[in-house]
């Protein structure tokens, strides 16, 4: 499962979060829970890697440095939000949870998060942009341990034999211009995700926030804009029909190919890029009349659960700032495939891999699901949006309709 933190089982995790968690303590004394008696946990959803991993080894320094024993235990993105709850219920959770970022505002509204303020964890060398993510009810909870988002990606062949420069696509009319060409000379124009579930909304939300919309309005004439400018590439055959039920994956298939021009994805194919046969380069999602369009954050938050035992809180906030330090995280975001979340080490990533400046970017302009004061109405309004990008692009309504239903159905689920 990729990191984009776009898995269509999110959606469920989020709602699981919602309606069983009342607010708990999680360990009775310091050090004990999962682990026992004087080792402190940590919980990641990185399954991926082992414990001869960097990953690992890093988390194994910073329990030195806090002079503490650490146990580490990982899974999957969704087992780890329905395995955190559970723990939290029982007074078992770990002492430091590494979590996916449109889940922190629901565990920390359900108690089992510490703020920043009370466990002493400090996000202030990352991003605002990104650490907004996890601020709700005037707090924050965790730090950023490193982001990644959306671009597109371009065949250089496919773009050279239609005559399109692709530091021309600065704005929706120069795209659409470049799809017109490309499909005049035969070739596939665009691809990408427009699934019903969260990760359709995932890869909708550039387009949405390029026109200038905004969550909190989903029927406003920007947020039609967006869903008609998708509507009108399946009408002039600029992107397939397929885009109706693609995934991220089945999506980065199509482009792999070879035969299309663009493909809306992210960071966390940059390696299948390098695989893929043809010569590629990125572009930033551009906004409708210029400009870097804000496109939605993925990546994890390092936080610290609520504990009896304030000491314990402490301890784990040591864990927690050494798991995203500028001295720690340069490694631990080259191994993730991540855009660090600390603007100084942004500039150590670029220079050692320039080609990462388009990402680098593009996670400047990001922006938070649950930011803007969202936090746990996010899945409320995410579900009718994606349901209303699948109505206009199967011919069910029209753009405007949909969107008036959607805005509608997110109101009725407050």
């Amino acid at each position: 499962m990729t990191r984009s933190s776009t898995s269509r089982r999110l959606i469920t995790a989020v709602l699981v979060a919602g309606l069983t968690m009342a607010a708990c303590s999680s360990q009775d004394s310091g050090g004990s829970g999962p682990s026992g008696p004087g080792t402190f946990s940590v919980w990641d959803p990185y399954p991926q890697f082992d414990k001869g991993s960097d990953w690992v080894k890093v988390i194994e320094e910073c329990g030195r440095q806090a002079g503490v024993t650490v146990e580490r235990q990982a899974y999957d993105t969704t087992d780890l939000t329905n395995k955190v709850l559970l723990a939290a219920q029982q007074g078992t959770a770990p002492n430091v949870l590494v979590v996916d970022n449109p889940v922190v505002s629901t565990l920390a509204e359900a108690g089992v998060l510490k703020s920043n303020q009370d466990s002493g964890l400090d996000a202030s060398k990352a991003s605002p942009n990104l650490v907004a993510a996890a601020q709700t009810g005037g707090q924050t909870y965790g730090v950023p341990i490193g982001a990644n988002t959306l671009a597109l990606y371009y065949n250089k062949a496919v773009l050279a034999a239609a005559g399109v420069d692709p530091g021309s696509i600065s704005d929706w009319a120069a795209l659409d211009a470049a799809l017109a060409k490309v499909t005049a000379a035969g070739r596939k124009g665009i691809t990408f995700s427009a699934i019903g579930t969260e990760e359709g909304t995932f890869q909708f939300l550039p387009w949405f926030w390029g026109a200038g919309a905004q969550l909190t309005d989903l029927s406003s004439p920007e947020a039609a804009a967006a869903l008609e400018l998708w509507k009108s590439w399946l009408d002039k055959k600029y992107a397939p029909n397929s885009v109706i039920n693609n995934t991220q994956t089945t999506s980065w298939q199509e482009f792999a190919t070879g035969e299309y021009a663009f493909a809306e994805n992210g960071t966390w194919q940059l390696q299948n890029a390098k695989k893929a046969g043809f010569e590629y380069g990125v572009i930033p999602i551009p906004s409708r009349t210029g400009g870097v369009a804000p496109a939605p954050t993925g990546g994890e938050f390092v936080t610290v659960t609520a504990q009896s035992n304030s000491d314990a809180e402490a301890t784990a906030a040591k864990i927690a700032n050494c798991l995203a330090s500028p001295e720690t995280v340069l490694a631990t975001d080259t191994a993730l495939t991540y855009v660090s979340a600390v603007p100084s080490v942004q500039e150590q990533q670029v220079a050692a891999a320039p080609d990462l400046k388009v990402w680098v970017d593009a996670v400047k302009a990001a922006r938070g699901r649950t930011s803007d004061g969202l936090g746990t109405r996010y899945p409320k309004i995410s579900q009718p949006l994606w349901t209303a990008v699948q109505a206009a692009l199967t011919g069910s309504k029209s753009p405007k309709d949909a969107l008036s239903d959607a805005k509608a159905a997110a109101a009725a689920a407050k």
